[in-house]
């Protein structure tokens, strides 16, 4: 899992290269094997850090030329309004077919880098980024860059858009026994190679995670209800006349 870790920090670390203008748009980043040796990690963990760069639309890879920084694309993630329940309802449709596809060609290493995520959901270590690894392992398997890059920018809306942020902490950090089951449902299909109960466990950790933000909104709703009711009460009430009375 130190490995998986070391993927998201590189991302983060060329990406702020490239904000800072070490790395011009238009410019080449070094070969894979110079930000190995400059990061001290794998060449397989740098491959997997310019894939998480491509698709987010910071590097384009062009073949037997190299890396290239490319302008950032404008982000809409503020632009368009879109609610925790769509965003899950949308990640259970892709993620669901994502799974069912990815039992055709995931690899041994990858199904073991799954095992290893999991094992780091059990210990309680890192537990956002293990759960962001999961999906994102799952997706890169499926082999179709498009899914992977419609399940990156599921979580990119998930970690910037502020209601959704909001939402899904409130049920999230409540349900770590589920969540972690689920995964492991998860796991076991595409480890059995079975894409019917791949899917069908995809859709089941989906649907208990709508259910869930369901429930947190009923709650909040009725604590809103509440509120206002005693705001009024106070407004209203008589019972300063009535014990005056007594």
């Amino acid at each position: 899992m130190q490995n998986r870790r070391l993927f998201w920090e590189i991302v983060e670390k060329i990406e702020e290269s490239i904000d800072s203008g070490q790395y011009p748009c238009g410019g080449r980043l070094p070969p894979e094997r110079v930000l190995a040796d400059l990061f001290n990690v794998s060449r397989p963990t740098i491959r997997e850090a310019i894939i998480a760069l491509e698709v987010r639309g910071r590097v384009e890879v062009k073949t037997s030329s190299g890396v290239y920084v490319i302008e950032k694309a404008q982000d809409v993630t503020n632009q368009l309004p879109v609610s925790a329940f769509e965003l899950t309802q949308a990640r259970a449709l892709v993620e669901g077919e994502a799974a069912a596809l990815a039992v055709f060609s995931i690899t041994e290493e990858e199904l073991n880098r799954l095992h290893q995520v999991l094992i780091a959901m059990e210990k309680g270590i890192d537990a956002e980024n293990a759960d962001r690894e999961f999906h994102h392992i799952i997706s890169a398997a499926t082999r179709n860059n498009a899914i992977l890059y419609a399940v990156q920018n599921f979580w990119h809306l998930r970690e910037h858009k502020q209601n959704i942020k909001e939402a899904y902490s409130n049920v999230c950090h409540g349900s770590v026994d589920k969540r972690l089951d689920e995964h492991r449902n998860i796991y076991n299909a595409l480890k059995n190679r079975n894409p019917q109960a791949a899917r069908m466990a995809m859709h089941e950790h989906f649907n208990r995670l709508i259910n869930s933000l369901f429930d947190a909104s009923e709650a909040q709703a009725l604590e809103e209800i509440k509120r206002k009711n005693n705001e009024t009460r106070g407004l209203y009430s008589i019972n300063h006349l009535v014990e005056h009375k007594t």
